[in-house]
């Protein structure tokens, strides 16, 4: 009758020693890499005239190449906010992009450089806020820029 007790408590004792004990040596331990997020650049350039030239580029500053893993075939996105804060354009809207993942790789000191162009209605005061959609490098940039009011001339 008494070994009905202390066969379990034999076996309870055994779990609690196994779960108490240290891992093994050759256990998984997830190395830590040093974070690169400091070595990617970027820059937005706005070039105006008739049209409107933005430039993102996006330069990898570091000894080492990077890869830039993108979950769609969207790399990029441009937006236009008038004074007030109002999206007026948006590159990305009305397009179509894969489902697919992609991958991008910048060697040493390479730059990778993505050009939209956006016509004006108005003139005013605007922000461009570029935007790369990597998931391991995200970056932005925002840029302000006046236009000239337009005259619209009958023909």
């Amino acid at each position: 009758m008494r070994l009905r007790y202390v066969l379990p408590i034999l076996v309870a004792s055994a779990l609690a020693f196994a779960y108490a004990s240290p891992l093994p040596s050759h256990s998984y331990v997830p190395v830590r890499r040093h974070a690169v997020r400091d070595t990617i650049g970027s820059s937005l350039e706005v070039k105006l005239g008739e049209d409107v030239k933005f430039s993102l580029h996006v330069t990898n500053s570091s000894s080492k190449r990077v890869e830039l893993r993108f979950p769609s075939g969207q790399t990029h996105d441009l937006v236009v906010l008038d004074a007030q804060g109002r999206e007026v354009w948006r590159w990305s809207r009305g397009r179509l992009f894969t489902q697919a993942m992609q991958n991008k790789v910048l060697g040493t000191s390479d730059t990778l450089t993505f050009t939209e162009t956006w016509r004006p209605e108005h003139g005013g005061t605007y922000t461009a806020v570029a935007s790369l959609l990597s998931q391991n490098y995200p970056t932005q940039k925002r840029t302000e820029f006046s236009l000239p009011a337009r005259t619209v001339s009958l023909r």
